[in-house]
């Protein structure tokens, strides 16, 4: 490392935390209000993608709560510790799509049309995209494996509102009742996956 690099380091790395923390403020606030719009389309439309959603939703509070207790501090076995609770997220996630989807599969529950539930989750899918990816491009930049890797629970919100719209469109449209439980599916192999590198990193 040069002196010019040794300079830069400490002006560089306040910038840096500080987009960090408000990429999860903004990340936070958008999932407290997802889970009040998601609860109450959840409900009317009896939709368990909808359910999923919100309690996806929940868990990226919780994700993001553990990366601003993380950034606010430094060492090591707080950055495991956060890792560990962020793996825990990723298995509540993936064991609540499994088992809820399984059931609306085997019970051949009919989930209603959800007029909010499509408008809401298009928009949150580029809202998390968007936030997924400066945390990727803000957590390279610190060296932070924590913020990384909440990075991609911020991914997996985004993939998950896009499986969840299209389930909702194609009940909409066709009919496809099938379809709302599918989509509780289509994360579930990526969150284990997920859990398991967060847990053993």
């Amino acid at each position: 490392m040069t002196s010019d690099d040794a300079m830069r380091v400490p002006t560089d790395r306040p910038p840096l935390l500080t987009r960090g923390f408000r990429l999860e403020y903004a990340t936070l606030g958008w999932n407290v209000a997802g889970i009040v719009v998601l609860a109450v389309a959840a409900i009317s439309a009896h939709s368990v993608a909808l359910a999923g959603f919100g309690l996806d939703s929940l868990i990226e509070i919780g994700a993001s709560t553990v990366v601003i207790w993380e950034l606010s501090g430094t060492g090591e076995e707080r950055q495991r510790r956060a890792m560990r609770l962020i793996g825990a997220s990723f298995i509540a996630l993936a064991g609540y799509l499994l088992i809820q989807s399984t059931w609306a599969l085997a019970t051949g529950h009919h989930a209603r049309h959800s007029p909010a539930g499509i408008v809401w989750t298009a928009i949150t899918a580029l809202v998390m995209f968007a936030l997924a990816f400066g945390k990727a491009r803000t957590g390279a930049a610190l060296d932070n494996p924590v913020l990384i890797t909440e990075g991609r629970v911020t991914l997996v919100d985004g993939l998950l509102a896009t499986a969840v719209l299209l389930g909702l469109v194609m009940n909409a449209a066709w009919g496809f009742w099938w379809a709302d439980p599918l989509a509780g599916y289509v994360i579930v192999y990526y969150g284990i996956k997920e859990a398991l590198s967060a847990l053993t990193h």
